[in-house]
């Protein structure tokens, strides 16, 4: 009796590939049912387990759902350009991940890559700025920290006063307008990042006001001092808008950032862009 029970007994214990499943033997539609679960940022990095985490991860299914719920819209209507459709679905949502210009390259479109959330810059050449036209107080000039190349440099000027407006089809959600600015003209020296204060003054006599309006109706005012930090970029709060419902149709932002008390002269601002993104994100950029 005991030799008849040790030779199935030495089999499973010698063989320890018959006793244990490896997470190669998972089939990938079993994979593919849990990665859509996770963010892109961790479904990529299961992908390098194995062949079947890799083949997995690939799944339209999945990146279909990471992708906002009109990004037929965005691409054929915003990007115009349809043929993106015919890729798969994580080749679309890496190229929307990119910067995607358009309107003459004053405006880009991109998705947070963790969340998917629509994310949308308007360059200050995508901007009604008073008195841009005179060299007297602006100036556009080029430099590597914008995202546009470009930024506005106001030297001086008594109204300031930058208006903008936009039309685009949000997914649902709660999005935040920022405007990205800085007091002082940022520029190299020796290899080295310095920012020039020559012509900054004015700010911290009245606040800067900013306004944002709805299509639907939606209304937000708020104003601030504008900080002198020549470390680094500001992004100051415009206000924030809900679209709900609608992922074909368009909704249309109107907004601006004034200090046209001219009992003074204000200067020495350069100007960026105005970001709008889902709030979730915008609270994390400050």
């Amino acid at each position: 009796m005991g030799a008849s029970l040790s030779g199935p007994a030495s089999d499973f214990n010698g063989d320890s590939s018959l006793a244990k499943p490896r997470l190669g033997d998972i089939p990938e539609s079993c994979v593919a049912l849990v990665l859509v679960y996770l963010d892109p940022p961790e479904i990529c990095n299961l992908a390098r387990l194995n062949r079947a985490f890799h083949g997995a991860s690939s799944a339209d299914f999945i990146w279909e759902s990471k992708l906002p719920p009109n990004y037929r819209a965005i691409i054929e209507q915003v990007l115009d350009e349809p043929k993106l459709l015919n890729l798969g679905k994580k080749d679309i949502y890496a190229r929307l991940c990119r910067p995607n210009p358009f309107d003459g390259g004053t405006k880009e479109i991109c998705l947070d890559k963790k969340t998917g959330g629509v994310c949308l810059s308007i360059s200050s050449k995508g901007l009604t700025i008073t008195g841009i036209d005179d060299r007297r107080y602006w100036k556009y000039i080029s430099t590597e920290e914008s995202r546009f190349h470009t930024v506005a440099y106001l030297q001086q000027i008594w109204w300031f006063e930058v208006d903008g407006e936009f039309e685009f089809p949000f997914p649902s959600g709660t999005y935040s307008l920022f405007f990205r600015v800085q007091l002082g003209r940022p520029t190299r020296r020796l290899g080295r990042r310095v920012c020039n204060l020559e012509h900054v003054h004015g700010w911290d006599i009245k606040p800067v006001r900013f306004q944002l309006t709805t299509s639907d109706g939606q209304h937000s005012v708020s104003q601030c001092h504008l900080k002198n930090n020549t470390r680094t970029w500001a992004n100051y709060h415009a206000g924030d808008f809900v679209v709900e419902g609608r992922h074909e149709s368009s909704t249309k932002i109107k907004f601006s950032m004034t200090q046209i008390d001219c009992t003074h002269t204000k200067g020495g601002l350069c100007l960026d862009s105005v970001l709008v993104c889902p709030t979730s994100i915008g609270k994390c950029i400050n």
